[in-house]
């Protein structure tokens, strides 16, 4: 089965790049369009309605750009308007949702500790999953303030450490063993993240998860393309700056109104 179109992924900003990466990492020739809503960062602040709105306006480019399949790369978005996009679209969505059930698999405390944006953590569907675990504690921390510094470029300044430590410090004390990372911003933060854990502990993110289902969907039903030289492309509705930089300055980032 072939299909040359695209794959269309978006985020409420920069941070769903991680799952960008892993995607073209698993499956290089497929062509992808990236789009990063960082106008309107961060979603995990909005309510449902917004997020909803949102969401529609970045697939309605998507769907405009002829994209065959759309990855919604931002678990804000996933949590609180999948549902919907795909009652209202006739185009297949893969959402990111938090890694919940791969820690309390592994996990030997029975404590994990979950970083996500308010809006996750709020969500219907983040409490429907939270709920089937319940041997296991989940101390759940919305990381207020961690998007707009990863949106302004401010990964490593003092500001986001500051926070990170308040942030962790509680879920080390309460003997976490596994960290969920619920935001699709956050694995940008890793590196700061091990500074403050202790080795055991472990961090999960999405991106893999995402990537193996996008291509499990194309192989089943979509279909994969046949060319071998694909450019990404990324636009971006505000100045494209970080983008670029967090893409290693490697492609090309077009400021575009959507």
């Amino acid at each position: 089965m072939e299909n040359n179109q695209a794959i269309g992924i978006f985020d409420s900003g920069i941070g769903g790049t991680s799952i960008w990466n892993a995607i073209h990492e698993l499956l290089p020739y497929e062509k992808t369009i990236y789009l990063a809503d960082s106008k309107n960062a961060p979603y995990g602040q909005k309510s449902k309605e917004e997020i909803i709105m949102l969401s529609m306006k970045n697939v309605d480019f998507l769907i405009n750009m002829k994209c065959k399949l759309i990855v919604v790369a931002c678990n804000t978005a996933t949590t609180n308007a999948i549902r919907e996009l795909r009652a209202k679209y006739d185009i297949p969505f893969i959402g990111i949702e938090p890694a919940i059930k791969p820690a309390v698999t592994h996990s030997k405390t029975q404590i994990i500790g979950i970083l996500a944006t308010q809006g996750t953590l709020n969500s219907e569907l983040f409490n429907k999953t939270a709920e089937k675990y319940q041997d296991t504690k989940i101390i759940e921390q919305v990381g207020h303030g961690l998007v707009q510094l990863i949106e302004n470029g401010e990964i490593e300044s003092p500001e986001m450490t500051q926070l990170l430590e308040s942030y962790l410090q509680p879920m080390i004390k309460a003997n976490i063993d596994y960290l969920v990372l619920g935001c699709s911003h956050y694995p940008y933060l890793i590196p700061q993240i091990k500074k403050i854990l202790p080795e055991h502990i472990r961090i999960i993110d999405s991106g893999q998860a995402v990537a193996k289902q996008t291509q499990k969907l194309l192989k089943e039903k979509i279909g994969f393309t046949s060319a071998t030289n694909n450019e990404p492309t990324f636009y971006s509705n505000t100045n494209p700056k970080v983008l670029n930089e967090i893409l290693g300055c490697k492609y090309n980032v077009e400021q575009k109104e959507f």
